[in-house]
């Protein structure tokens, strides 16, 4: 819908106005005008375009009415309305006005964010067909605004002529046209399928000869429960039994915790109490912290439900996540499996929403807009009076003290589903031990018996590369990244040295840049030498590597595990990555190299961080029938923590955090939001956040610390200072940041600097 060129000369009574949410960093909405009589076009949720300054912008209406408070000749009209339907219903803009509210972000950006790619671009390679809002006006076809429309495409089908036995024998001359026309005389098919099946040539010439046409309809909705397969389902033990019971007798909002160990089952809970909720024709959300999860999972729900499931990440193209999210906007799939962002796709029938691994750091969006997916589904789930369940063999704090306070519902699964077993973890001390690319001899003597037994050995060390220095031994020089301060990370692998915080790199060098002495050597350790020493070492086994730089392709990931999944690599080498919730049946022993990191952090969650990776690294061993063991290598094996988590497990040790938590006043029982500031003058950084503290000073129930170094103090040239900001009262906290926010953007430096605010921060770095 194109407005009239002539709107701006209207008097008043012609004229109404919308409050429209525009994509740009300001806590305000905009207003602009259109035609009175038209009014009822522009409902709520609907897309417009709209002037803004030299360009145009899709913004979204939030409000519309019949008089202003602002002068008339300062309020633009509106360029064009996009949509016919609001593409954000009613509880959807209850979503972004609460997103804006609690993470205290600008809201026109929140509505942007909650949008796939394509439905937020005012120009696009794809029109949509648009209906002149002003009757007396036609609009130049050229000078249309070009958008994606939010609405499902129609259905193309191929469709057969009735034609003669003359054209026929004819046919018979081209047998892959004659296949196709005899398929098509039996029922139509969809053009994609067609030009798939039979090749886009043979479809264009079939098409050509006046045999086939080509038909489009409106897709079907809803027809999703009918296509579902529900296959036999597995036998719950006990515990499980009373968790799926426990959830299926939920008629209305209730959060429930499923706390179990590694292996204990969860996924057989999600399907079976799934199963209730598509049985009542309603979709279901899960949300995963990782891509490598995505396709695992997804074979296990196709598996139990048929092809009614959809999958939403990063790795799909823009096109990709707009069908997915039209899919479960019109109710055209039962089941959506995503990552983080997947908790704003708009359910048309939503049923449950399920978090996996739910304490794991990837549902933190850490710039931009800093929601945390887990607490974004609360909301969603609370908004449509559904059920929450949050799964996890190692519950954030966050969660078990909703749990152990009565606000979710705690369920426990203790055992191993089947005859596996737990791991047993065991401490091995490096004081005086001499360590091949990390590894103890010990270490290495178990690698083997292992192997010869046909077993898998899985080696975790959280740093990526060959190693993390280069240092000229004559002189001391450290290769460094000049933009962060940062020493470079060797990587042989590619040759180069890499800045593993703003990504630049530089050709491998073989003589220092201070004493030009060729006496240089790498200190600790990566992946990629772990690998090399291990493969070389036990050459008749293949060792592969799983972090960032060997997975980057689109498949590469699913390759690697399914692979692993085939024991086709005996040695796994890798990151965190390894450690996410993947099953390999074949591992038996689990190798965790500089636990000790850890333990000198300066961040009051490295305690629970650490409890949680060794106890999910410790996961993939011993998942099937043969028995596994994890070893921790430490130089501080007699650490309370280490000796705590080994001898106690999780369980015990999470709730000794929590007591340590509330005697320090920490989160969960508290409530904090950072004041991040970045610029290359750390002097201008000083006096800007100096303010800051003046402006918190004023209010009697906030605490704060700071300005201090982010762990990350420096990247590409920018300084990065924190400033965490405390209170008892969510509430309180909130408006006095709101309040803080506003008082710092009128500041003469706020406009200099690049600062945002993080509501529950999750890392400091």
């Amino acid at each position: 819908m194109l407005l009239s060129q002539t709107e701006t000369s209207k008097s008043a009574a012609e004229l109404a106005f919308v409050q429209v949410a525009l994509p740009v960093p300001l806590d305000r909405l905009f207003e602009y005008s259109c035609s009175a009589k038209n009014l009822h076009a522009f409902q709520n949720g609907c897309r417009v375009v709209v002037p803004f300054g030299k360009k145009s912008l899709v913004g979204v209406v939030v409000s519309s009415a019949d008089k202003s408070d602002y002068d008339l000749a300062k309020i633009k009209p509106l360029t064009s309305l996009i949509d016919e339907t609001p593409v954000f219903s009613t509880s959807m803009i209850k979503l972004a006005n609460w997103l804006a509210d609690f993470y205290i972000y600008p809201v026109g950006e929140v509505y942007a964010s909650m949008l796939p790619v394509l439905l937020r671009k005012v120009s696009s390679t794809k029109a949509l067909a648009k209906k002149v809002i002003n009757e007396d006006t036609k609009a130049d076809t050229n000078e249309e605004l070009k958008t994606i429309s939010a609405e499902l495409p129609l259905l193309a089908q191929l469709c057969a002529h009735q034609v003669s036995e003359e054209d026929i024998k004819k046919l018979h001359k081209s047998k892959r046209q004659f296949a196709l026309f005899q398929a098509l005389k039996e029922q139509p098919l969809a053009l994609s399928q067609a030009k798939a099946d039979y090749s886009p040539t043979i479809v264009k010439g079939l098409i050509d000869k006046c045999h086939a046409y080509i038909e489009e309809t409106p897709p079907e909705l809803g027809l999703w429960p009918t296509q579902a397969v529900l296959a036999e389902k597995k036998r719950a033990n006990p515990e499980q039994a009373i968790a799926i019971a426990s959830i299926n007798q939920a008629t209305e909002f209730t959060a429930f915790l499923l706390e179990g160990v590694t292996g204990s089952g969860k996924t057989e809970v999600y399907l079976q109490v799934i199963e209730e909720v598509l049985l009542q024709g309603k979709q279901v959300l899960i949300l995963v912290p990782e891509i490598g999860l995505t396709p695992q999972t997804l074979r296990r729900f196709e598996q139990r439900f048929g092809n009614i499931v959809a999958v939403w990440h990063s790795a799909l193209t823009d096109l990709e996540r707009l069908t997915v999210w039209q899919q479960a906007k019109y109710n055209q799939i039962g089941i959506v499996i995503g990552t983080r962002s997947a908790v704003f796709l708009p359910l048309a029938k939503p049923g449950m929403i399920i978090v996996d691994e739910e304490h794991d750091e990837s549902f933190k969006q850490q710039d931009t807009l800093r929601y945390h997916a887990r607490d974004v589904a609360a909301y969603r789930a609370k908004q449509a009076n559904i059920s929450l369940v949050l799964g996890s063999a190692t519950p954030s704090l966050e969660s078990l003290h909703n749990a152990l306070s009565h606000k979710f519902r705690h369920l426990s699964l203790k055992k191993r589903a089947g005859s596996a077993s737990l791991p047993t973890q065991h401490l091995l001390d490096l004081t005086g031990v001499p360590v091949e690319a990390g590894l103890a001899p010990s270490m290495l003597v178990r690698i083997e018996q292992q192997l010869s037994q046909g077993n898998q050995v899985l080696v975790y060390v959280n740093r990526r590369g060959y190693a993390p220095a280069l240092i000229c031994k004559q002189c001391g020089h450290v290769e460094s990244c000049k933009d962060c301060d940062n020493p470079y990370t060797v990587h042989l692998s590619s040759h180069n040295l890499q800045c593993h915080r703003c990504g630049q790199y530089q050709d491998y060098v073989y003589k220092c840049r201070t004493c030009h002495s060729s006496n240089i050597t790498t200190q600790g350790i990566g992946t990629e030498q772990i690998q090399d020493m291990l493969a070389k070492r036990f050459a008749n086994y293949s060792c592969v590597r799983i972090d960032s730089d060997s997975t980057r392709g689109k498949r590469k990931l699913n390759e690697l595990l399914s692979a692993i999944g085939q024991n086709k690599h005996q040695l796994l080498v890798g990151t965190q990555i390894l450690s996410k919730g993947h099953h390999f049946p074949n591992v038996t022993l689990a190798i965790i190299l500089n636990v000790d990191a850890f333990l000198f952090s300066s961040d009051f969650r490295a305690p629970e961080k650490l409890a949680q990776l060794v106890t999910q690294f410790s996961g993939r061993a011993g998942r099937a029938n043969k028995p596994g063991e994890v070893w921790l290598q430490s130089y501080q094996v007699g650490h309370p923590l280490l000796q705590d988590l080994v001898n106690n497990g999780y369980e015990q040790f999470s709730r000794l955090l929590l007591q340590e938590r509330n005697r320090a006043n920490l989160p969960p029982l508290a409530w904090q939001i950072a004041l991040r500031v970045e610029h290359s003058d750390t002097a201008l950084i000083m006096l800007f956040m100096q303010y800051a503290n003046q402006l918190l000073a004023q209010f009697s129930q906030l605490s704060y610390v700071g300005p201090f170094p982010a762990g990350v103090e420096k990247k590409q040239t920018r300084y990065r200072f924190i400033t965490v900001v405390q209170s008892s009262s969510r509430q309180y906290l909130n408006r006095a940041m709101t309040q803080a926010k506003q008082a710092l953007g009128e500041h003469k430096l706020a406009a200099r600097m690049r600062w945002s605010i993080d509501v529950m921060p999750s890392d400091f770095s």
